[in-house]
């Protein structure tokens, strides 16, 4: 098993230490779904929502979490992203919303707690402008599906 890279060798807390690590392309892809009544989707997805039109907000608050996942996760390095994306994709016989979100950098680290954020805070975004009309909904499955770059290789779910 690996050993945790957070972790020096007594046991204790540490930032990792990228000094040495050669600077790549790296890119990693999350996904993660919200349910909901499908009186709630049909009104997103109509944008007759009193709070405005909610998947845009999401997008820009998914991509606003990429650039401040430093704040949000103790440990994670402060990164220039050069791209984020966002993107929704409604199923209305789950009655849910897909959520996939991508980050790059060219840098000595990854980018997968980038893209986990983003999925994360665009689907805590939905829920927070439609919680007035459904309490039930459900936010599950946040998952990194594929990363590249870096040495320890590719990844894909």
């Amino acid at each position: 098993m690996a050993d945790f890279t957070h972790l020096d060798g007594e046991g204790r807390i540490q930032m990792v230490d990228v000094t040495e690590k050669a600077a790549t392309r790296r890119r990693a892809v999350a996904s993660g779904k919200i349910t909901m009544k499908p009186e709630t989707l049909a009104q997103i997805l109509s944008g007759r929502t009193k709070k405005g039109n909610v998947l845009e907000t999401a997008r820009i608050a998914g991509i606003m979490a990429a650039k401040r996942t430093a704040d949000l996760i103790p440990l994670c390095h402060p990164l220039s992203l050069t791209h984020v994306q966002v993107d929704f994709h409604p199923d209305t016989a789950s009655s849910a919303i897909d959520i996939e979100a991508s980050a790059q950098v060219l840098g000595s680290t990854g980018v997968e707690m980038e893209a986990l954020a983003a999925v994360a805070v665009a689907a805590l975004t939905i829920y927070d402008m439609c919680k007035a009309v459904d309490r039930e909904m459900m936010v599950s499955d946040i998952r990194l599906m594929e990363k590249t770059g870096g040495k320890s290789g590719s990844f894909h779910r």
